[in-house]
C-alpha cells in the first residue's frame, strides 16, 4: 500500500470567514500535514486567506483549490503565483480550475465553451511566465498576447520580478476524463472531486493517456493526486452519512444546469445516473431536504468515509491503493488530531 500525505482545505466561507481556520491551518501544520488549500467561488477569494494564514505557518505548502481562471488573466495568475511563492520561501502550489458555465458567464461575464483548449492555452502563458526565458508571446484562440489592437502599442514583457522557482506546480482540478488526462499531460497534479476507489482504473487510464501525450516517461512518477475526502467517525453509519448528503445533493443536484452539470456526470459515469436525476429534479423544484435523503448509502460511501474507526480503516484500504497521493481534510482543529490517528496509525 502506498503511503497517504494528508492535506488540510479550509473549503468555502459562507457568510464570512471560517471560524477557528488560523487555528485549524497551525494545528495541520503542528501534526505534519503536507499542505493547506483554499477556494473561491463567488464570495471571498483564493488567494488571500492563503496569503494571511500561511504568513502565519512555516513549513506546510500552500495550495489553491481552486483560483478559477476566468476570474484572472493568465499573466495576472502567473504574477499572484510569483508573489506567493517569494512570500512563502517556495511553499505554494497553484491549483486552477475551469469552473462552471454558471459561475464564468454569470459571475464572470466571461464565454464558456471549449475549457480544454483554453486550459491548454491558459497554462502555456503561465510556464512561460515561470520560466522568465523571454518576453511572454502568445497567439492562441482565447488569448492574445501583446494584443492585437486597441491601441496598438502592446509590447511583449517578462515579469519584473525573478520567479523564486521557475517551476511552480500547477495543479489542475478536473473531473471529466479528458480534462484529468490533460492535468497529467501538462500539469504536475490532479484535483479531483468526489474520487471513488471504485473508479481507480478508469482515472488510471485517463491520467496514463495524458503522461503519454506529456512525452515525459518520468512524470508518473511525480505526478500528485490530491483528493478532497469526507471523513465523518461516528457509531451510527446512516447518521455519519447524512451529514454527506445534502453535500452531495448540492453538487449532483444545483450545481450548474440539466444538461450542463459535470459532478451530476461523475455520480452518473459511477453507475448512480438515475439517483443523480432524480436528486437533481428534486433540488431544481427546490426540495433540498427531499434531494439529500433520496441519496443511498452506498453513493454516499463510494467518495467518503464515514462511520466507526474500524470501518474507516478498512475502507481506507481501496484508498490508499488507488492513484491518490494526498487526501484533504476539513473539520475544525480538535478534530484533526483524531483525523490524522485514524488515518495514519
Amino acid at each position: 500500500m502506498a503511503h497517504l500525505e494528508l492535506g488540510y482545505n479550509t473549503g468555502y466561507w459562507s457568510k464570512g470567514p471560517p471560524a477557528g481556520a488560523l487555528e485549524a491551518v497551525q494545528e495541520a501544520e503542528r501534526l505534519g500535514f503536507n499542505s493547506v488549500w483554499t477556494a473561491e467561488a463567488y464570495g471571498s477569494d483564493a488567494l488571500t486567506p492563503l496569503a494571511w494564514w500561511g504568513a502565519h505557518t512555516e513549513t506546510i505548502q500552500l495550495g489553491t483549490a481552486i483560483m478559477q481562471m476566468s476570474a484572472r488573466t493568465p499573466t495576472a495568475t502567473a504574477m499572484a503565483a510569483l508573489t506567493m511563492d517569494h512570500l512563502s520561501g517556495g511553499r505554494f502550489i497553484l491549483g486552477i480550475g475551469a469552473s462552471g458555465p454558471q459561475v464564468v458567464e454569470g459571475w464572470y461575464g466571461q464565454p464558456y465553451p471549449r475549457p480544454l483548449e483554453r486550459t491548454r492555452e491558459y497554462v502555456d502563458i503561465i510556464r512561460q511566465v515561470f520560466a522568465r526565458e523571454a518576453p511572454v508571446e502568445f497567439h492562441g484562440k482565447h488569448y492574445d498576447l501583446p494584443f492585437d489592437g486597441g491601441a496598438n502599442l502592446g509590447k511583449a514583457l517578462k515579469p519584473t520580478v525573478h520567479p523564486l522557482r521557475n517551476d511552480i506546480p500547477i495543479y489542475l482540478a478536473a473531473e471529466g476524463p479528458k480534462n484529468v488526462a490533460l492535468s497529467a499531460e501538462i500539469c504536475d497534479g490532479w484535483l479531483p472531486l468526489f474520487f471513488s476507489p471504485k473508479d481507480d482504473q478508469f482515472y488510471r487510464d485517463c491520467l496514463d493517456r495524458g503522461f503519454d501525450a506529456s512525452g515525459d516517461p518520468s512524470k508518473r512518477d511525480r505526478f500528485a493526486v490530491t483528493a478532497t475526502v469526507t471523513v465523518v467517525p461516528g457509531d451510527d453509519v446512516q447518521q455519519c452519512a447524512d451529514f454527506v448528503r445534502p453535500f452531495l445533493a448540492l453538487y449532483a443536484g444545483g450545481m450548474g444546469a440539466k444538461g450542463a452539470n459535470f459532478h451530476y456526470e461523475v455520480f452518473e459515469r459511477m453507475g448512480y445516473g438515475d439517483v443523480a436525476d432524480k436528486v437533481q429534479n428534486l433540488y431544481l423544484e427546490g426540495k433540498k431536504d427531499e434531494a439529500a435523503a433520496s441519496i443511498p448509502l452506498d453513493m454516499v460511501e463510494a467518495v467518503a468515509l464515514g462511520g466507526p474507526a474500524g470501518k474507516i480503516r478498512d475502507e481506507l484500504a481501496q484508498w490508499e491503493e488507488s492513484c491518490i497521493t494526498e487526501l484533504l481534510l476539513s473539520g475544525p482543529a480538535m478534530m484533526l488530531p483524531h483525523y490524522a490517528e485514524l488515518i495514519l496509525g
